[in-house]
C-alpha cells in the first residue's frame, strides 16, 4: 500500500492494569473524531475507533519502542505515515477540535 504523504502525530501507549494490562495502542492526539473532543485511536484488535485522550493516559503508560514495534508495522503497512510523539500539542489538538465541532 502506498504511504500517505501527510506524517500522522502517534502516541503510542500500554495499559497498565485491568483487562487491557500490557496491550499497546495508539493514539492520534491531534486528530478529533467527535464534538465531545475525543480523539482517533487504533490498535490490532477492534482497529479504529474513538477515544478520550486523557482516560487513556491516566490508564496507561508510554509503550516502549520494544513494545510499539508491531502495532507501528502494522499500522504503516496500511499506508500510515507515522509521526511518533510523547504528548499531546494542545495548540493542534484545539484546531482539529475546532474543525470539527464547526462542521456540525
Amino acid at each position: 500500500m502506498e504511504k500517505d504523504k501527510h506524517k500522522t502525530d502517534i502516541v503510542f501507549r500500554c495499559d497498565k492494569h485491568g483487562d487491557f494490562k500490557g496491550i499497546v495502542f495508539a493514539l492520534f492526539p491531534h486528530e478529533v473524531s467527535d464534538h465531545k473532543g475525543n480523539v482517533m485511536s487504533y490498535q490490532h484488535v477492534g482497529q479504529h475507533s474513538g477515544a478520550n485522550y486523557n482516560g487513556c493516559v491516566a490508564d496507561s503508560r508510554l509503550a516502549t519502542a520494544e513494545e510499539y514495534k508491531g502495532l507501528k508495522e502494522e499500522m504503516e503497512s496500511i499506508g500510515y505515515n507515522i509521526n511518533i510523539v510523547k504528548k499531546r500539542n494542545y495548540d493542534k489538538y484545539l484546531k482539529s477540535y475546532k474543525e470539527v465541532t464547526e462542521k456540525n
